[in-house]
Order: structure tokens, then sequence, then C-alpha cells
């Protein structure tokens, strides 16, 4: 279990005037320790008690219900049966507490990777859907390296990139400021990578998802993509590094750089990166130059509306818009359940659209089950009606008046 993230199980029976410990083995009663979190209240007991009729005495036994653990090591509200009806069979006097279980995503992916129109594949991937062991709790951890002039970065960044995060001192404490470490100290010993050995002077966007419990932290350096799937709607959880944007364009010339046609320094299309350090005046240690390792990171809880996680390279989203992958994807999804043939599926038809790039695409899924049909909302509009309005607007309307004659003839 890491550091910061381990969590004791007091267990303690209520006599009505104090709590006595009692020791407990959960692998007696086929349950997990580890993730289990029992809880008991003094109070809320003796109001159980009272609601089924029943005082709370040293005889009286409370029946715990187990909760999963998520790293964030909180637990949802407990949830009380209603009427005395609900009694456990059996002892009168044991009274219940419920505790309801929080919500606990499941982590299932597919990655593909095709050439597409371009002679060298320079794309790498990286799907890793259980690291329960190395966390201490549920985990998981995915990548996209898209590579350019070779495809060394790509492969470097993805043998090195995830084990840099788990050793950095600050992962304990802060799991953001331990990504933006390795990034940077990944980067760092490309460098000396190179200077070993110059057939290895290459450059990769990075964008990698870290999945702790219900805790989402995508962390994204380069024109890599990922958009989240929330009940049907697309939710952006990255943005383009590019160099025409204005955010990007301001810190490249403050770091001495220019952009010309979309290019920074002339030389490349893409605004951060990990390597490049054959380019001449674009890098300096620790990202302060005006091609920057520096990631962008956004973080979320994810909730049970969250369905899924669509993570590409830009050969993906050049033929696709956010709205209309998390579509392609949906569908594919409700026909078959299966991420990796859903990726496959988005590769496939990226390269039907005419991709001109590398496409590489990873679809992690937080469900068993598979995204259920979209439910529309009706909207109920109410109109008012305002007799003082109405009058005021006839006022200023001309309404010819009926002649004698025309009054005549009325019968």
């Amino acid at each position: 279990m890491a550091v910061g993230t381990e969590v004791a199980h007091p267990v303690s029976i209520l006599d009505g005037v104090s709590k006595a410990p009692v020791a407990f083995n959960p692998k007696e009663d086929g349950i997990a320790g580890d993730n289990i979190v029992y809880v008991v209240a003094e109070v809320e007991a003796k109001l159980m008690a009272e609601a089924n009729g029943c005082s709370l005495t040293a005889n009286h036994s409370i029946t715990l219900a187990p909760i999963s653990e998520s790293c964030s090591n909180k637990t949802e509200p407990m949830a009380y049966p209603s009427t005395s009806a609900e009694k456990m069979e059996g002892n009168p006097d044991e009274v219940p507490i419920y505790i309801v279980p929080e919500y606990v995503p499941e982590y299932r992916s597919g990655g593909c990777a095709e050439k597409g129109l371009r002679r060298f594949m320079e794309d790498a991937h990286l799907c890793v859907d259980d690291l329960e062991e190395t966390l201490g709790c549920r985990g998981a951890f995915y990548g996209v390296f898209d590579g350019h002039d070779g495809e060394s970065a790509a492969c470097y960044v993805k043998e090195h990139l995830l084990p840099f995060i788990l050793r950095d001192a600050s992962f304990s404490s802060s799991v953001e400021d331990a990504v933006k470490n390795a990034y940077l100290e990944l980067d760092k010993e490309f460098l000396e990578a190179c200077r070993l050995n110059k057939s290895l002077s290459s450059g990769t966007t990075v964008l990698t998802a870290l999945l702790q419990g219900r805790n989402l932290l995508v962390a994204n350096a380069g024109d890599c993509r990922a958009v989240l799937c929330r009940k049907g709607r697309a939710v952006p959880m990255s943005r383009d590094h590019v160099p025409s944007a204005a955010w990007e364009r301001s810190r490249i010339e403050s770091a001495g750089g220019y952009v010309i046609d979309g290019y920074i320094n002339e030389q490349l299309t893409v605004a951060r990166a990990i390597g490049d350090w054959h380019m001449k005046g674009l890098k300096e240690v620790g990202g302060k130059g005006p091609l920057s390792a520096v990631p962008d990171i956004q973080s979320l809880v994810l909730s049970e509306d969250d369905e899924f996680l669509l993570m590409g390279c830009d050969g993906l989203w050049d033929v696709f818009s956010n709205e209309n992958a998390i579509s392609f994807a949906r569908k594919q999804l409700q026909r078959h359940n299966d991420p990796e043939l859903c990726s496959k599926e988005l590769v496939e038809e990226a390269l039907k659209r005419n991709s001109q790039d590398n496409v590489t695409v990873i679809v992690i899924c937080f469900k068993a089950d598979a995204p259920p049909p979209l439910v529309l909302e009706r909207r109920t509009t109410v109109r008012k009606f305002c007799f003082q309005k109405l009058c005021t607007v006839m006022k200023d309307v001309d309404i010819p008046q009926a002649s004698a004659t025309e009054r005549s003839c009325v019968v």
C-alpha cells in the first residue's frame, strides 16, 4: 500500500456507556481487509435501537456492513432501514447499520495504432489496467505518444514515464506534482541518452491518464487529446498545444521564440513535447525554452455518469470533432461493449476519412456494462398570459369600426 493511503479499521462494541475494542479478522469472513472500511457511531446506533423499540445494552450487538474503499479514503453517507419490519431476522435485539457503498469504477481498455499513409510508424501507446499492487488501491495508467523525426522518443517515454511518476518523491503527497516532475526529469534523461547515442534524436508529444480509485488525472504536452464521455456528452480533458494558440504564442515569445505560419521557430508544429534536443534554439533544461515539456493537467472525480475516456493522437482529431468521436465510439460500444474493438473501429474510420498521419487510439471504459440508451428530456414551455400587457398592446392596434349599415345587417 502506498504511503498516505493506509486506513485503520477500528471495530467497537457499544455497551451504552463505553466502547470496548474487538479483534477482527476480515480474512476469516472472506473479506479483503485492505479494501474495507467499518464505521460505527454510538449516537446513530442508539437512535436506531430506539426507532426499533429497544434500548442498547451490553447484550445488544451491531451488524456492520462492508464498504469498498477508494484512494480518496472517503465514504458515502450511511443508509438505514426505515421500519422495524426491516430488522434482521433471528435476534430481535440486533440493530442493523447499513452503509451505502460508494461508486467504484472499473477499468477496461483497448488500444489500436496504424501507420496510415505515412512511410513510418512513429507512434506508441501504453495500457496498464491494474496498478493495485503498486498504488495500494485500484489504479490504472494509459498513454499516447505521438513521435516525430523517428520513433525513439515515443518508445523511450512509453518505457520510462510510469516508473518516473511512481518513484517521484512527491507522489505520496501530490500526484499532480509527481506527474509534472516526471515529464521534466524524463525530458532531461532523454537528453543524456541522445548525447550517448545520436541516433535517438527525435521528439514526441505525450498524453497520459492516471486513475486512482475514482480520481482521474490527465496530463498533456502536445497535440494529442483526451475526451471524456459523460452521459453521451463530450467533456474535453486536455487542450491542444499548438504554436498558433494565443496562450502558447505568448509563452513562446516570452521564452525568446517566435511563431510563423503555425511553426515554432519555423521548425515544429507543436508547442510542447519531450525530446527534440537536436533542434537548435528550442529547448532548455527545466522546460523554460520555447518548446516546453511542462504538461497541462486536468483532474476530476469520476461519477456514475462518466462512461468512458477517449485518448488519441492528432491523426484521429484531424478528421473527428470531440462530439463526433464520442458519438461514434458510444454507438460501437453499445453494439459490442468491447473497448479494444472500438479503438480499432475508430482508427479504421479515421483512415477512411483520409487522415494523413499515423493514427493511435485508446478507449477506457469505466463500467462493465455497455453505455445505456440516451433518454431525452422533454422540456415544457410555460407561457404566461398577462391581461394588462394585452390591453397595452391592443391600444396600439388600429381596429376599423363597423359602419351603421354593417351593424344593421347583423341579425
